[in-house]
């Protein structure tokens, strides 16, 4: 039932949003250059790998080396206003249509961290992530790791299809307040290295 309601409601967003993704495709593609689409592997149900697609936000800018340039420096203002209303989100109904998300589940992190959880935060990845969930209306980027953990498997052993439309609806509201963007001192939040202190 919740894959039926994913794909029916994700290629009704799609639909609606349709303008606004080619407003912002566009946005992107004069302020920015191409590519337009931000495209990078990351673990999904039971860990195996896809591709999420988002809006890009940050310059392709390098050192003398070839490497890429701090998060902080290659974000641009038009990335900034970007993930600001969560506009940079928005092609990740896509994931859901291939089936790769749900519209709501733990949010899909980095590759390099499946190594890095404990086997209670492994838990996570029990399920479909998600483009918004239960970590996301409750502090969104602006909370620690481990509390963001415990919210996703909160989730997993309570999800149902009421606290799926509630986390949809709460959504919207952190959505038009902007809260939880980014963790303070970081563009976004600092990478996650493990948990310490495990008992």
């Amino acid at each position: 039932m919740k894959r039926v309601m994913d794909l029916v409601t994700s290629l009704a967003l799609l639909t609606l949003f349709s303008p606004v993704m080619l407003f912002t495709a566009i946005l992107v593609r004069l302020k920015m250059g191409a590519p337009v689409l931000f495209k990078q592997q990351r673990p999904g149900k039971d860990g195996k790998p896809f591709y999420l697609y988002k809006f890009r936000t940050m310059a392709n800018l390098e050192d003398k080396q070839g490497n890429l340039l701090s998060d902080q420096v290659r974000l641009t203002g038009t990335g900034k206003f970007l993930r600001k209303y969560s506009l940079d989100e928005l092609p990740q109904l896509i994931n859901v249509v291939k089936g790769d998300m749900s519209l709501v589940g733990p949010r899909p992190l980095l590759m390099e961290y499946l190594s890095l959880y404990t086997e209670e935060q492994m838990l996570r990845h029990n399920v479909r992530p998600g483009i918004t969930g239960w970590a996301q209306v409750n502090g969104r980027n602006a909370i620690a790791w481990e509390e963001k953990f415990k919210l996703d498997t909160w989730y997993v052993r309570n999800q149902s299809m009421f606290l799926d439309f509630k986390i949809l609806l709460f959504t919207v509201f952190k959505v038009v307040k902007k809260e939880g963007v980014t963790q303070q001192g970081h563009i976004t939040i600092e990478k996650f290295k493990g948990t310490k202190d495990v008992i």
